[in-house]
């Protein structure tokens, strides 16, 4: 029910930003994330938003990463400036719906930062 997409290889100090296109019938009064998991690591989270618009952001991406949503279209997307080799992992989608109490991952998608 989530497609992610927009990964890629991208040079440190550079940009990419992920989207992430859900099921209509679940976007609207669901809460959307953006988790990521780095080669030897747990999944963290990087950056949430609910469905009336409140963002949270995770210490190491704030400021550099904004997401934002379009209900008209039931997509998600993740704006990743200044990139860091340590910013790469891949990142999934993440959709928890507020109605049925139940949460989704998309397949993720693959970023890498590198020179």
């Amino acid at each position: 029910q989530l497609q992610a997409s927009g990964g890629g290889l991208v040079q440190p100090g550079g940009s990419l930003r992920l989207s992430c296109a859900a099921s209509a019938n679940i976007f609207r009064f669901s809460r959307m994330g953006w988790y990521r998991q780095a080669p030897g690591k747990q999944r963290e989270l990087v950056a949430t938003i609910t469905s009336g618009g409140s963002t949270n952001y995770a210490d190491s991406v704030e400021g550099r990463f904004t997401i934002s949503r379009d209900n008209a279209k039931n997509t998600v997307y993740l704006q990743m400036n200044s990139l860091k080799p340590e910013d790469t992992a891949v990142y999934y989608c993440n959709l928890y719906s507020v109605i049925l109490s139940q949460a989704y991952w998309g397949q993720g998608t693959l970023v890498t930062v590198s020179s």
